[in-house]
């Protein structure tokens, strides 16, 4: 076995690396000995568009479509399915990291997980119960204050909320309250101690710079017992602490009383290993399993105690993002490197069910982990965030009093109009994360039920659920990160802007107020470090102004799009959802003239988040290529709309474009729409479309140019000379053109056995000429292909092969092997995933109760050789 550095995983079983326990007594169930607990910060800013409730796509996350899915891949999924693998780099096991070391991961993060790959979101929580089975009820997962806000700097009914909706979503997933809960940066102060107490929280977790004094609990004979200063970070980590909240902290109240007591509030607090930690984030101890087990041992306090606790924390990104392929190490020593030193894998909530604190904490007034300063890096120009950099961040504090002000309005707003519509406005609000997690209409209706003060019309259910978001951004722009970096034009400011920006329009909805040009003025005081921007107050007119959406860009967002999705064409199919909004097509027309394409039509608009709705009229016409002109209006009435649609239609007869756009102009009030007006995604899409034509012209051009140059290419290389790279460039596209063409025809033709050996015979003719012609293939889109294709093959064959074993397994391996030939960057993860979990639940027992059937046994075991998976004990117990 290598160590830790060289470990990565898959799905499946991981029964020979049960966690064993060397201690005579149960550690489960008494303190005995060593116990260890690797903690994961595991966040992500919510990154939506306000107006769409998605995530559009980051370039600067390429080759992934934003930065959430880009991290996905590189951390989240590799730790559901982190490989160990032995010396020649095949898979012996794959653990779920979750399952071992404490965690806590982002509400807004969950939810997108959740979205996006539900076999890791269930893995995460599969992981969580089998902690709590095997920790007696006490679970890896930890809560988190909801969207990352600075507890410290929050108002009372802010933190409140946070921490009850990071409750209620962590319930609502987990299945069970939660016993700790992990503060955004560790920020904390006393009064948000007093919330969590208020709230049930048992546990947080803390750096050791944030501890002022501890000792040890009074007793009878020992009723003063001393204090030792621990400010410069010097608290023995490896115990709990209680934290009791003796009344006004201000005022030194320590001796009020001598014996703390169950009638005192209090909180327990874990104090993570700093050096370690910090280590793990700033050294290479994380990529070696053996050096990582030495350096935790290495804090193990040799004074002969009955138990202690070497907990570590840091960025769960830090596992796989930060530091590649580190998630392997977390499998390794959580499965072999800890319990053969004895020590038991445990978390918080486990270690304080059996080792309750015996030591008493005061903490510093205010702190965080990441700032020296107290929590300064979210409100001042500290200098953290700003290392080695030559901008300032004095524009922190101009955009910290911005947000207070406009919340400050927000609330007066909330609370004038609420009471028209929630018998207790903050108890809405603070339950509206129950609508948050699932918006379906019988949901809506039911909250908006148990909270209203009377029977709420249509027009007043919009304008509550307008207050309840105006609320739910006024929380999201307090989101940490917008301060954290070094300027405020960066992706994270925007962000908390555009949060800001929807709130104020959402307030204005209701309440007709005029607060964003007070707000505008406030952020003019934020001076910017880019001199295009110069203040907040630029940022937010060119970055969060001109990114707002209405109702009419969703209907020209639908309109374009309809002359390329064939709207209208089939009866009863009328309505259509378009990110947040649906789409209720009472009326569509289309009809072409030469290259023009006019298509005409009546749509219901519905927010699926407000309940608002408008009735448009749009006219979009297509003039070929790039070229479109859409207008909208609002529906007034049936007689309007068919002499609007009559008259475009006849102008379009006259084949002009010019005198068709005239007429749209005169029928049409307002802006006019074009392509680039489109959503992002779509608008892409749409470009893909309108290229294919020339992209399929240029390969045939490529194709042609290589074949008549084959022999002068061929002979370039027999000399060894370079090819010249005009002619280089036309083998890599035409070769490249042939792979994606084959590919295609292979997804399509994969259920027909005969036409399947067809393509992979081609695949292999373009592999060799690809070798011989030293190209590099970049099709990106063949890769996917390839490994969906060969993870569906793999399924067919372990789970419905119909009597075609020999030929699928065959035609599987010829596959794989040609996947690796073309040297496009495969990863067969997925599959060694599925093959890993099916060799222990099917494969091996097959194996063994079918010994006579040696062929299919062997083959199926040299499958797992060649995705790398080792099936080496197997193969000699068989004899094979």
């Amino acid at each position: 076995m290598t160590s830790a550095a060289e470990r990565p995983v898959s799905s499946g079983s991981t029964s020979h690396f049960a966690i064993s326990d060397t201690h005579h007594s149960d550690p489960q169930r008494q303190a005995t000995g060593v116990y260890v607990t690797v903690h994961g910060h595991f966040y992500q800013p919510p990154r939506e568009n306000p107006y769409l409730d998605a995530i559009e796509r980051q370039p600067s996350a390429a080759p992934f479509h934003d930065w959430n899915e880009r991290i996905h891949w590189e951390c989240y999924r590799p730790n559901a399915f982190a490989r160990v693998l032995n010396d020649q780099g095949e898979v012996v096991g794959i653990v779920n990291n979750y399952e071992y070391m404490s965690f806590n991961i982002g509400p807004t993060l969950m939810s997108w997980l959740e979205r996006y790959d539900v076999e890791v979101y269930q893995r995460i929580l599969e992981a969580d119960a089998k902690s709590c089975q095997r920790l007696n009820g006490h679970g890896n997962a930890i809560a988190q204050v909801y969207n990352h806000i600075i507890m410290p700097l929050a108002n009372e009914q802010d933190k409140y909320t946070q921490i009850r909706w990071g409750k209620a979503d962590f319930r609502s997933r987990f299945g069970r309250d939660p016993e700790g809960m992990w503060l955004a940066e560790t920020a904390v102060d006393y009064a948000t101690l007093k919330a969590l107490v208020a709230e049930g929280i048992k546990f947080i977790v803390l750096a050791p710079s944030q501890a002022q004094r501890c000792r040890p609990f009074p007793t009878q004979n020992d009723p003063q017992a001393e204090w030792h200063e621990v400010g410069g970070s010097q608290i023995d980590p490896t115990r709990p602490y209680r934290c009791y909240l003796r009344g006004d902290r201000t005022e030194n109240l320590s001796d009020q009383l001598p014996i703390p007591n169950e009638q005192c509030p209090y909180i327990d607090i874990f104090f993570y290993d700093g050096p370690i930690s910090r280590d793990m984030g700033f050294s290479d101890v994380v990529y070696n399993s053996h050096h990582f087990a030495g350096r935790v041992g290495a804090a193990v306090r040799g004074d002969h105690r009955q138990s202690q606790l070497i907990s570590v924390a840091t960025d769960g990104e830090t596992f796989g993002h930060h530091k590649k392929g580190t998630e392997k190490t977390l499998a390794y020593a959580f499965t072999t490197e800890f319990p053969q030193h004895g020590w038991t894998v445990t978390n918080f909530a486990h270690y304080l069910s059996v080792n309750s604190p015996t030591w008493e904490v005061e903490l510093k007034p205010v702190t965080a982990w990441s700032c020296a300063h107290g929590v300064d890096r979210w409100q001042d120009d500290c200098g953290c965030g700003g290392e080695g950099g030559i901008w300032h961040q004095k524009w922190r504090r101009p955009l910290r009093n911005a947000l207070n002000w406009l919340r400050d309005q927000l609330v007066t707003v909330y609370e004038e109009y609420g009471q028209e519509f929630f018998r207790d406005p903050w108890l809405a609000r603070n339950e509206y994360i129950d609508v948050v997690s699932d918006r379906s209409a019988s949901n809506v209706s039911r909250f908006l039920s148990r909270h209203q003060t009377h029977r709420l019309t249509a027009a007043e259910q919009v304008d509550a659920l307008r207050l309840l978001e105006m609320q739910r951004h006024a929380l999201l722009m307090f989101t940490s990160c917008g301060w954290f970096f070094e300027e405020l034009s960066r992706p994270e400011g925007t962000q908390i802007l555009r949060y800001a920006a929807r709130a104020l329009e959402l307030a204005e909805d209701v309440a007709g107020v005029q607060l964003e040009k007070g707000f505008i003025k406030r952020l003019s005081a934020a001076p910017s470090n880019v001199e295009t921007f110069k203040h907040g107050a630029e940022v937010y007119r060119q970055l969060v102004q001109t990114a707002q959406i209405s109702f009419k860009q969703v209907a020209a967002h639908y309109a374009i799009t309809s002359i390329f999705n064939g709207q209208g064409s089939a009866p009863g199919h009328h309505q259509k959802r378009i990110y947040c909004y649906t789409v209720n097509e009472v009326d569509y027309q289309l009809q072409r003239m030469g290259a023009l394409t006019l298509a005409v039509g009546h749509l219901k608009l519905v927010s699926d988040i407000t309940w608002e709705s408008e009735n448009l009229v749009f006219a979009v016409l297509h003039l070929g290529g790039w070229d479109f002109h859409c207008c909208i209006q609002m529906f007034t009435g049936r007689r309007n709309y068919s002499q609007l649609r009559e008259k475009l239609f006849s102008a379009l007869q006259q084949a002009s474009a010019a005198q068709t756009i005239l007429v749209m102009t005169q029928m049409f009030n307002g802006d006019a729409y074009n392509l680039q007006n489109l959503f992002a995604e779509e608008r892409h899409r749409i470009m893909r479309l309108l290229s294919q034509e020339t992209l399929s012209r240029l390969d045939q051009l490529y194709t042609q140019a290589y074949r008549d140059n084959y022999g002068v290419i061929m002979a370039f290389h027999r000399d060894e000379l370079a090819v010249p790279q005009e002619l280089q460039v036309a083998a890599e596209m035409a070769l490249g053109y042939r792979c994606m063409t084959t590919l295609r025809s292979l997804e399509q033709d994969v259920t027909e056995p005969v036409l399947v050996w067809n393509h992979i015979l081609e695949l292999e003719a373009i592999a060799t000429e690809t070798k011989h012609l030293r190209c590099r293939l970049n099709i990106p889109e063949g890769k996917q292909i390839l490994e969906q294709l060969i993870l569906r093959l793999l399924w067919r064959l372990l789970h419905d092969s119909n009597g075609s074993f020999a030929t699928d397994i065959q035609c599987l391996e010829r596959l794989i092997d040609v996947a690796y030939q073309l040297n496009i960057g495969i990863s067969l993860h997925q599959s060694q995933e599925l093959y890993f979990n099916c060799l222990q639940s099917q494969i091996i027992p097959f194996c063994l109760t079918n010994q006579e059937d040696n062929t299919q046994c062997q083959n199926l075991l040299k499958l797992g050789q060649k995705l790398r998976v080792d099936v080496s004990n197997i193969l000699s117990q068989l004899g094979f």
